[in-house]
């Protein structure tokens, strides 16, 4: 159980965005985290490659692969990329946060799964592979952890760590470098250093259905190599092995899927797609078993030495086991077609008719009379005639067999890339029906051409069925939004919403908009562009701070224009006395210091400077009367002789004079006579 005491991760502020919160998982590369991105205030998850393996030029380039390949990815069944990073000597992804359990809790508390719940799961499973594989891409790491279920039911496959451009791919064996992959669904081309492409991941779904089949892993071992051994050499079994009762086509859909020749694969997720969906189809009209569809279901592969010999052979113990060229098991019942008719088309040959000829594989024997040998005497026109029709009956029987078996099928001719008249041309060629499967869009085919049809090239089909063919829409296009002024959010949800994606954001100050707010788009509203096509965004990071300038007894003019020129409102609250700060300055101001922002209000009290009082009429007065007058009014006294002093002590003068008006403490001058 980790907690922030025992994880120092926890509680770490990753390149000043992302706060990192408990674990969700750990695997062998990484740890997955709960945590918030601090910057648009949603919860993400951060998986972080373990410390050291970033020292690794060739790890961190796989992790930071995972991100750029997911990131091409805008699939509702692929969990989302959002961004990649480093902190101090961690490497780390950010990706969509999906609450919930992951396949693997379906399978260790559920299975077996009944078919129709099974078939379901793979079905959302490879409608992202089949997004993946059509981009270009290969998981080579689909396994139950990898597939997580929100609650809402959907499914999302996460973890394109070890997905790789087809283009670019390079092979990594358990004998020439590191065996990639979980090795419980790792195709045998993977173990023979054969290269992965996309039926890699076919191979390791067809694993991962098995598994929610029955419970079980298809092949046990002490360890990984006797376990990688084992796919090589044996074939994954049939389902119905360990749940008896399961219908024909299904142990069909898993053999051709887990099939260990990748050529007899399907070719791609969505080609198995395909197949899951007509093996849904079957399921859901209850059949317990489909010949036919089982029969095109699986492999089909050239016949080897024992099949052409008539498809059995006998074991020592003397049974008859049937050779398939995949498992071995008891002889079916006789084929409908034991003639080769493609090889002898008029259906008959003169070695057919010859007495004695062999019963082998292709060739129909009529017994010899017993009278032949030697002069025989010439037979009857009635026996002929009965001969005759005995070998028409069979002829009819064996075109009737040859035309259940084999005749009425033939397989999807090659479409793609014709135009809509040309294809069904070919079709008709091929003794098919066209029908128009809707739309899609394409880089490379142009507008109203075939882009693929259903069912797919060289797939099985019955002469007669109808090929859908589905339509080039042109270069999948969309028009940018406009996202200014709306939240960041809101912007990049629609922008989802429009099959598009949020490229680099630049954040920066903006007194009209609101933090958080869309400032402007680097691609303009209306803009026609490819899906997934990155638009940037410039989000308001609110007003610039403004630093208060102090002007305490400064000049009130001086302080107003200052203030006013770096973006406050100035208001002179009040003026006051004061007999420090003189008249017509600043007293005091609010705010004095810190920050505020354009347009916020600064108010100045202003200095009156002192207060003046009057001065009292001394003349006239004796000088002791005189200076007890002026000190208790506050004033100070100073004495001097005029010049007509003669020693009466009288104050002739006074300076100031009684009319002025001085401060409080002024020295009053005293003129003596």
């Amino acid at each position: 159980m980790s907690s922030r005491s025992s994880d120092p991760l926890q509680g770490r502020l990753l390149d000043g965005r992302y706060l990192v919160g408990s674990r969700i998982a750990r695997g062998g590369m990484a740890t997955v985290y709960a945590a918030t991105d601090t910057r648009l205030d949603r919860l993400v998850a951060v998986k972080v490659m373990h410390p050291g393996l970033g020292d690794d030029g060739e790890v961190a380039a796989r992790f930071v692969r995972e991100a750029r390949s997911a990131a091409r990815l805008n699939h509702p069944n692929v969990v989302a990329m959002f961004d990649q990073g480093a902190d101090d000597g961690l490497v780390f992804l950010v990706m969509e946060h999906v609450p919930g359990a992951t396949l693997r809790d379906v399978v260790r508390d559920e299975s077996p799964l009944s078919p129709r719940r099974a078939l379901a799961l793979l079905e959302q499973v490879l409608t992202a592979l089949a997004a993946a594989h059509a981009g270009g891409i290969v998981h080579r790491d689909v396994k139950p952890e990898n597939v997580l279920l929100a609650p809402d039911g959907r499914v999302k496959v996460t973890d394109f760590g070890l997905a790789r451009a087809v283009s670019t791919a390079t092979s990594a064996t358990a004998v020439s470098g590191p065996l990639i992959g979980t090795v419980a669904y790792l195709a045998p081309e993977l173990v023979l250093d054969d290269g992965a492409d996309a039926r890699s991941d076919v191979y390791a779904a067809g694993v991962m259905l098995y598994e929610l089949l029955t419970g079980l892993k298809p092949h046990a071992g002490g360890t990984p190599l006797q376990v990688a051994y084992q796919h090589v050499h044996r074939d994954v079994p049939a389902p119905s092995r360990h749940v008896p009762g399961l219908p024909d086509y299904i142990d069909a859909l898993v053999e051709r899927a887990t099939a260990r020749d990748r050529a007899v694969r399907p070719a791609d997720a969505q080609v198995l797609l395909h197949q899951v969906r007509r093996v849904r189809g079957a399921v859901d009209q209850g059949l317990s078993g489909d010949p036919d569809l089982a029969a095109d279901l699986r492999p089909h592969r050239s016949p080897g030495p024992a099949e052409a010999d008539g498809g059995a052979e006998a074991d020592q113990s003397g049974e008859v086991t049937e050779v398939t060229g995949r498992r071995t098991g008891p002889a079916s019942p006789p084929p409908a077609v034991p003639y080769d008719w493609a090889a002898d088309p008029a259906g008959w040959s003169q070695q057919d008719t010859e007495p004695g000829a062999s019963a082998g594989t292709g060739t129909v024997v009529v017994p010899a009379d017993p009278a032949s040998a030697g002069n025989t005497p010439r037979r009857p026109r009635r026996r002929r005639r009965l001969l005759a029709i005995s070998a028409l009956t069979v002829a009819v029987v064996l075109l009737a067999g040859w035309y259940v078996a084999l005749g009425r099928w033939t397989t999807t001719p090659a479409l793609a890339g014709m135009s809509r008249a040309e294809a069904g041309a070919a079709a008709e060629r091929a003794g098919l029906e066209v029908t128009l499967g809707g739309k899609d869009f394409s880089d490379t085919v142009p507008a109203g051409d075939v882009l693929r049809t259903d069912p797919d090239r060289d797939e099985r089909i019955a002469r007669g069925d109808t090929v859908a063919l589905v339509l080039s829409a042109g270069a999948e296009r969309y028009e940018v939004p406009d996202v200014a002024g709306l939240a960041v959010d809101t912007a990049e949800q629609r922008l989802r919403a429009t099959r598009l994606s949020t490229g680099a954001v630049r954040e920066r100050w903006s007194d009209r908009y609101a933090e958080g707010t869309v400032v402007a788009q680097g691609t303009d509203a209306g803009t026609s562009v490819p899906v997934d096509t990155g638009v940037d965004l410039v989000v308001s990071r609110g007003p610039r701070p403004l630093e208060v300038p102090d002007h305490t007894g400064d000049p009130v003019r001086v302080a107003a224009v200052d203030l006013r020129e770096t973006g406050f409102v100035v208001e002179v609250a009040q003026k006051v006395f004061d007999d420090t700060v003189p008249a017509g300055n600043v007293l005091s101001q609010t705010p004095s210091s810190g920050t505020g922002y354009r347009g916020d209000t600064v108010e100045l009290v202003v200095s009156k400077g002192p207060e003046l009082v009057s001065v009292p009429d001394v003349v006239a007065t004796g000088v002791v009367a005189a200076r007890e007058t002026l000190e208790e009014a506050g004033f100070d006294v100073e004495e001097r002789r005029s010049a007509t002093y003669i020693g009466l002590g009288y104050v002739v003068a006074q300076s100031p004079s009684s009319d002025e008006l001085v401060p409080p403490g002024s020295t009053i001058v005293l003129s003596l006579v």
